[in-house]
């Protein structure tokens, strides 16, 4: 079978995409269709048989696999953050783990009957959700802000730190395999703490040092790390047996606390390898998987199931929410969202293999017990966890923020409107300038490409359903719009127009068409307002009465406003669109961007959003 190594390889990779994509589609975590993939694959359709298409090379390559994973997720877990972080989620991942251990590893180890040994590391390895299970969730169940947060930042934050609790637990296990006095044991499990965290501090720090003094080509910086990575993982095992794992979480937990080291782009780098390494091994550690094995398990395997969802989970949020402000509401949903991922399953396959050949009888059943885990909360929780939140009444019921593009001065003002009439706003820009002069008018900013994989991770979309493409750029408009129109839907996606130099002569500037909707009007661009705005216009409130309706303002504001926004007696917002304008009605609100009439001054005019009533329409409608 090794001749068509090749041709299992590509099978292996479209498939890999294919879930990854359609998983992106169904806003669900794409580990529920690998798994699926790999089962179909391999025991339902024998198509692929892992052990026969690597052979020896199967383990080199979960192993190294999981050691990039394991860096690549303690290269996110900055210090800073978790000191930061309120007393709920320092809980989750703290007292919150030791509850979800103890309790998983008892039910482990009565229901299935694990030794100790083997139950306290499948504890160990299950205590990780991750952010690839959680942000996906999230987007679909849409729980209030403060929800979401808590859970979105557990989930990043206890994936580096399960895996380096797994990680102690299965040294100290092999370093006491060869049934020697405790005291051995023990030396042993130090030696693999001193060699891996010595050896991980100390090339984190050398890496660091290369990128901060800039030693080194940027186009080198992805792959030296990743050759720095592999070449730690392999020199620990040689200096001191099982602690390369340790060592190379140790290093991207040192790099990325580092100070001036820029890391973003290798985050980038390694997330994008960690998406193909992930998508490959679960496709070939769920074909690896023997049905028989399930049956040994038993029902005991159901029962570890049940105690994790309803018992372990709930005891956690439990005590982790124990004297905070959350109500039993909010607490009850945090009980029920804990669904399991990639390291969990990574890991178990990794440590089965290493166990067995230390003698371990049960470690072949790692595997099927954390992939029927993995499987049961992500299905269970993806299903129930939005109509959960619905009956608890801590559901935002529909999605009324914007997601806008660009944080140039005519993004800020229309945020600044839009924040004013009680709308949330999220600005995201790749331009520091335009960053930091939101940030200091007190905006939520995204610093980065709004489509990269970093922002896909990162991004707090809870609470926003629409897009306003607002960047000078229209390529950058162009692919944010089609990027959330499959995420909040093609009628929620909206593009300013913008002008090129395309032509000279009786056209001077010929229009670049701008993707999605078209806000504002047939000709109104990007351009066109800023120019506006350099004339002292500022976006204005006006509310419609019966004496004072559309046509009317239309009338007073002609040739020196342009309407934006209409707001109706419900709180529900309509930009204005071509070919499909809001009708207003007396008692809804416009917002509009208004210049100056000549009674006015610059000076005079008012800098921020402006309230004006019908009454107060004097001298054609300025006041």
């Amino acid at each position: 079978m090794q001749e068509h190594a090749v041709v299992y390889l590509a099978g292996i990779g479209i498939l890999a995409i294919a879930c990854q994509w359609f998983a992106w589609w169904v806003k669900l975590p794409a580990i529920l269709f690998l798994l699926v993939a790999g089962i179909l694959a391999g025991p339902v359709a024998g198509w692929l048989d892992p052990d026969a298409v690597f052979g020896g090379l199967l383990f080199p390559i979960i192993e190294l696999s999981v050691a990039v994973i394991l860096f690549e997720g303690s290269l996110s877990l900055h210090l800073d953050e978790i000191r930061g972080l309120e007393r709920v989620v320092r809980r989750l991942v703290g007292v919150g783990v030791l509850v979800t251990w103890a309790v998983v590893t008892l039910a482990t180890h009565v229901f299935v009957g694990f030794s100790w040994a083997i139950a306290i590391l499948f504890g160990a390895m299950t205590v990780v959700t991750g952010p690839t299970v959680i942000v996906p969730m999230l987007r679909t169940v849409r729980p209030k802000a403060s929800l979401a947060s808590i859970l979105r930042w557990e989930g990043i934050i206890i994936d580096p730190v399960g895996a380096l609790l797994a990680v102690l637990v299965f040294e100290f296990i092999v370093s006491g395999a060869e049934r020697h006095p405790l005291g051995h044991t023990l030396k042993s499990f130090a030696e693999i703490l001193l060699i891996g965290g010595l050896l991980g501090i100390a090339a984190g720090y050398f890496l660091g040092v290369v990128l901060r003094r800039h030693w080194m080509p940027e186009y080198l910086h992805n792959v030296a790390t990743l050759t720095v990575v592999i070449g730690i993982f392999s020199l620990a095992n040689v200096v001191q047996p099982e602690s390369g794992l340790l060592a190379v979480t140790v290093m991207g937990l040192w790099l990325a606390n580092m100070k001036g080291v820029p890391i973003d782009d290798i985050l980038d780098f390694k997330e994008s390898l960690s998406v193909l390494l992930i998508s490959g091994l679960f496709i070939i550690l769920a074909a690896r998987i023997d049905f028989r094995e399930f049956e040994l398990l038993g029902w005991g395997a159901l029962g570890v199931f049940l105690v994790m969802q309803f018992v372990a989970r709930p005891l956690k949020a439990a005590v982790a929410t124990w004297g905070s402000s959350l109500d039993w509401r909010e607490r009850a949903l945090i009980g029920w969202i804990a669904p399991r991922g990639i390291v969990a399953a990574a890991m178990a396959a990794l440590f089965a293999i290493r166990l067995q050949a230390q003698g371990f009888a049960e470690a072949p059943l790692l595997v099927p017990l954390t992939f029927l885990v993995i499987i049961g909360t992500v299905a269970l929780q993806s299903a129930t966890a939005r109509p959960l939140a619905m009956w608890l009444r801590v559901a935002e019921p529909e999605p009324r923020g914007f997601l806008i593009v660009g944080a140039n001065p005519l993004a800020r003002a229309i945020a600044a409107a839009l924040n004013e009439k009680g709308f949330r706003t999220l600005l995201a820009d790749g331009e520091w300038d335009n960053v930091r002069a939101a940030l200091m008018e007190g905006h939520d900013v995204y610093y980065g490409n709004v489509v990269s994989e970093h922002a896909d991770r990162h991004l707090d979309l809870v609470g926003i359903g629409r897009l306003l493409a607002l960047c000078p750029r229209r390529e950058v408009n162009a692919l944010a719009v089609m990027r959330y129109a499959s995420e909040f839907g093609r009628d929620a996606v909206f593009s300013l127009r913008t002008e090129g130099d395309q032509g000279k002569g009786e056209k001077a500037r010929t229009e670049a068409k701008a993707p999605g909707r078209r806000l504002f009007g047939e000709d109104v661009t990007y351009q066109r307002l800023t120019e506006m705005m350099k004339k002292g216009a500022r976006i204005r409130s006006t509310k419609l009465t019966e004496s004072f309706d559309f046509a009317e303002y239309y009338r007073q504001h002609f040739g020196r406003g342009i309407p934006l926004f209409a707001i109706d007696q419900k709180g529900r917002l309509h930009p204005f669109v071509v070919g499909d304008e809001p009708e207003p009605k007396a008692g809804w609100t416009l917002l509009g961007l208004i210049e100056p009439d000549e009674e006015e001054t610059t000076d005079e005019y008012p800098k921020a959003l402006q309230e004006e009533g019908a009454s107060a329409h004097t001298r054609g409608g300025a006041s």
